[in-house]
C-alpha cells in the first residue's frame, strides 16, 4: 500500500509539474498559415512564405480521403480555420479546426448522414499517464495528434483565425 501511495504522489507531482509548462509564450514571427500533408504526416507552421516549425503527427484510424461523415475516422481535406482554443481538452491542449464547412454539411445531408465535427489539433489523451502511451499511428477519430510538448508550442504559436490547409 505504501508503494502505491508513493507511486500515486509521484504521478500527481509529474502531472502537476507539466501544467506549469502548459501555457508557454511565443514572441517569434506570426504564424500566418498551417499546412498539413496527410500522406507524409508532416505539418508546417508558416510565416508568409517561410516555414517556422514542422511536426510529425498521427491521424484518424482511416486516414485516406476527405472526412465525409461522423464516425468515418477520416481527417478533413481542404481549407479551414483555427476557430477555437481549448485549454481544458480531454487531450493535452487542443486547437479546433472549422470542419464542417457549408460544403461538408450539404454533402453529408444529401447522403442522409451527419458530417460530424470536433476536429482538432491536439496532444495525447490526458489519461495517458494512467493508461500508457498510444502505440501505432493513426489512432484518433479524425483529429491531428502531436506530442504534448509539441502541442504546447503549437498552442502558444497559433492564433484564432489562422488558415489551415489540409492536403491528401
Amino acid at each position: 500500500m505504501r508503494h502505491f501511495v508513493i507511486a500515486l504522489c509521484c504521478t500527481l507531482t509529474l502531472a502537476l509539474s507539466g501544467c506549469a509548462d502548459k501555457f508557454r509564450t511565443y514572441d517569434g514571427p506570426e504564424v500566418t498559415r498551417i499546412s498539413v500533408h496527410k500522406s507524409s504526416r508532416r505539418m508546417y507552421l508558416w510565416h508568409e512564405d517561410q516555414v517556422i516549425r514542422h511536426f510529425e503527427f498521427d491521424l484518424g484510424f482511416a486516414p485516406e480521403g476527405h472526412k465525409e461523415f461522423e464516425g468515418d475516422g477520416k481527417t478533413p481535406e481542404g481549407r479551414y480555420f483555427i476557430d477555437r482554443r481549448n485549454p481544458n481538452s480531454s487531450f493535452h491542449l487542443s486547437l479546433g479546426i472549422s470542419y464542417p464547412n457549408v460544403q461538408d454539411v450539404v454533402y453529408a445531408r444529401k447522403s442522409g448522414k451527419s458530417p460530424g465535427g470536433d476536429i482538432f489539433i491536439h496532444g495525447r489523451p490526458n489519461a495517458e499517464a494512467l493508461l500508457g502511451p498510444r502505440t501505432g499511428p493513426d489512432w484518433t477519430a479524425g483529429c491531428i495528434s502531436v506530442t504534448n510538448d509539441e502541442m504546447e508550442d503549437i498552442y502558444a504559436m497559433v492564433r484564432l483565425g489562422t488558415v489551415i490547409d489540409i492536403y491528401p
